[in-house]
């Protein structure tokens, strides 16, 4: 990570960072974050400019990589063991980047046991990782968790991306145009 971005997003109390949960259009990530970083008191700077342009050009990248016209976005602030058992998610494919805190665990599964090596995605970088509906076989393996944080006062700032269809064919959903 960029050390002075890095100083900034672990600086911020954690009620000021942004979260959200929405289907969106990849060309409006960018207004929409800053919106949501406004409505949360993300403070005007530098360190908020270079988070919102960072969402943004994740989710265009992941959007022309899937072929996906619409992603389901969520942008979590995580302070307790969320996904902590090592898993593969029940999509095509997810992105995700931590932008505070530890990031995703992952390692390789053998014969139905979790993997004996945990490896950590550097707080940053984006990983993309492909899930139960990846459309060819064989199954990688692999598998993520989020790392066990809780009682240790950490807060994460977690992005996930995932291709999604038109928002009325998502029920319950939030959409923004």
């Amino acid at each position: 990570p960029l050390p002075m971005f890095q100083s900034w997003i672990d600086a911020l109390d954690p009620i000021q960072l942004p979260s959200a949960r929405v289907i969106i259009r990849p060309e409006v990530v960018h207004d929409t974050i800053e919106q949501i970083c406004e409505s949360r008191g993300t403070p005007a700077c530098a360190g908020r400019n270079r988070l919102i342009d960072d969402i943004a050009a994740l989710a265009a990248l992941f959007a022309d990589l899937m072929r996906a016209r619409w992603l389901s976005l969520r942008l979590d602030v995580v302070k307790t063991n969320a996904c902590r058992k090592f898993h593969i998610d029940a999509v095509t494919a997810r992105l995700v980047c931590t932008y505070r805190g530890t990031g995703t665990q992952y390692g390789i599964a053998t014969n139905g046991a979790g993997p004996r090596r945990i490896f950590t995605v550097p707080t940053g970088a984006p990983v993309m990782l492909r899930g139960t509906l990846w459309p060819e076989r064989p199954k990688s393996g692999l598998l993520h968790r989020s790392p066990p944080i809780e009682g240790t006062g950490e807060t994460r700032l977690v992005l996930a991306l995932d291709p999604a269809g038109e928002p009325q064919e998502l029920p319950h959903r939030v959409s923004i145009h």
